[in-house]
């Protein structure tokens, strides 16, 4: 037992750290490119999707307040991340921090459950990027092969000039003369995913520059949003005292609207901020990590949660809650300002957003199994840098292989449902990591330090353990599963490779 639980040395982290050269990751990132990373990651599905789907059935116009709950939840585990991410500035993210305080076997845990969180968002994400892409493409009259856009057996019918999925026409519509297809595969999903890892594998560089590009774009698309719906409430005043009254609906009986709804709704959209904490797996290519992670975690988080709040509350004004659950809310509510090209900047927007998150969610999964493959827990294949663009390009190539296959074949509901227990054990760990690495090395110099320790490390533990214990069951039976699919490969490979337990039992307090 003693053995799985040995520490990963400071030292060892900080001479990691400083190492530079062609094997080593290129520090080439600024805080500016740090936020936009958050932001590029955050703003997506949540802002596009998730808010009108908790307002209809969770919080009605009181999901702003949802936004806050689950923001302030979010802040816990932002604050210890920071203040990780400033003391051990390289890859890895809760996997490295796990590893210098709760010790090896926790470490590796983390590290495979990270690869679930990644791997299934962006494989998640990819499946609504597809949706989204191929509708604005129909808007355009351009139609890709309707078997190649959607998941096996799927039944596709060509409705008002669109290739739709039959069980999304509207209620009594008659489908037995409009023609029919049945899906092969995702295409569209598997085109997504390889694209986005071939910018990967060319450079973090060069990466970070085009998801700030299409970061400003989206932050452009959500403002346009904002200022017409803003415009358009401030002339039809009664619109919004209509929408917004109650703000708070009472609770009809089964846990749903009232105050009860407001942290149920919180829940629900905890899947929008995922996100943030894959800034901490850039931290060995940042040029001032001590200083720019910090400022890119908690600033990427307290923007988007602004932004959340304030579109929700002008979704909620300009469209009646109980009519936001569908797919595009933010589309309906452009449509309710009667601004005809509304619903194409919508899908225009959602499209860039979600290349975006697919994008730093990549990042991270590949920088997690760069950093496990240099402490010998995986194959050296995994941490191999390419010599001239200077990333982990094999890791790369291999991830966003396997993750290009999985929204080919499963639906993004499915995906979607598998993502959020990764992150809230994630948090779980990084908050009872900061507690430890207080209590054992009380005067380590920090940068960046996390108030009221342990009080707002216990607060982050114990509302990750709160949703994480309210999710549905095949997340756990999933969870659970790739854990143990885990173990066999870390009793069967890591322990025997692993730097850590060759070192001499001394050197672990360094």
């Amino acid at each position: 037992m003693p053995r799985l639980l040995r520490i990963k040395p400071m030292s060892m982290l900080t001479k990691e750290a400083g190492e530079q050269g062609e094997h080593t990751l290129k520090r080439s990132l600024g805080a500016l490119n740090l936020i936009t990373l958050g932001i590029g990651a955050i703003i997506g599905a949540g802002i596009f999707v998730l808010t009108g789907q908790a307002a209809a059935k969770h919080a009605g116009p009181a999901v702003a307040l949802s936004f806050v709950l689950a923001g302030i939840t979010c802040a816990f585990a932002g604050l210890c991340y920071a203040e990780f991410a400033s003391i051990i500035p390289i890859a890895g993210s809760a996997y490295t921090y796990g590893y210098a305080t709760l010790g090896e076997f926790v470490a590796w845990i983390i590290g495979w459950d990270l690869g679930l969180e990644y791997g299934f968002g962006a494989a998640g994400v990819a499946a609504g990027w597809a949706g989204y892409f191929n509708s604005l493409l129909q808007q355009l009259h351009i139609y890709f092969p309707p078997r190649l856009t959607a998941t096996p057996g799927t039944v596709l019918v060509f409705f008002h000039e669109r290739w739709l999925p039959l069980a999304s026409l509207p209620p009594g519509t008659d489908s037995a003369g409009l023609p029919h297809v049945t899906a092969l595969f995702n295409l569209l999903a598997i085109l997504a995913i390889l694209v986005v890892t071939t910018v990967l594998v060319i450079g973090i560089k060069e990466s970070a520059n085009l998801n700030t590009v299409i970061v400003f774009v989206k932050l452009g698309v959500v403002g346009i949003f904002l200022v017409l719906g803003t415009y358009f409430l401030i002339r039809h005043p009664e619109v919004a005292r209509m929408n917004w009254h109650p703000f708070i609906p009472p609770s009809d009986g089964h846990g749903n609207f009232g105050w009860h709804g407001i942290a149920a709704g919180a829940a629900s959209i905890f899947f929008a901020y995922i996100g943030f904490d894959a800034v901490s797996t850039a931290a060995q290519e940042a040029k001032n990590p001590q200083k720019d992670m910090p400022l890119g975690i908690l600033g990427s988080l307290v923007i988007c949660t602004i932004l959340y709040i304030v579109v929700s509350t002008v979704l909620t004004g300009l469209v009646n809650y109980r009519s936001l659950n569908v797919a595009d809310p933010v589309a309906m509510g452009i449509d309710a300002t009667g601004v005809s090209w509304g619903s194409l900047l919508v899908k225009i927007g959602a499209v860039f957003g979600l290349g975006t998150v697919m994008l730093v969610m990549l990042l991270g999964q590949s920088r997690v199994f760069f950093s496990m493959s240099r402490d010998g827990l995986l194959p050296k294949w995994a941490s191999a840098i390419h010599p001239k663009f200077r990333t982990p390009w094999i890791s790369t190539i291999a991830v966003g292989t396997v993750v290009a296959i999985l929204p080919a074949f499963l639906p993004v509901d499915r995906l979607a449902e598998l993502v959020n227990i990764g992150t809230l054990l994630a948090f779980t760990i990084v908050c009872a990591g900061v507690w430890v690495l207080r209590v054992r090395h009380p005067n380590m110099a920090r940068p960046f330090k996390t108030p009221f320790v342990p009080l707002v490390p216990i607060l982050g533990i114990i509302t990750a353990l709160y949703l994480m214990i309210n999710l549905p069951l095949i997340t756990w039976v999933v969870m659970i599963s790739w854990l143990l699919f885990g173990l066999v490969i870390y009793f069967g490979y890591s322990i025997r490779h692993s730097k850590v337990q060759a070192l001499p039992v001394a050197t672990e307090g360094d």
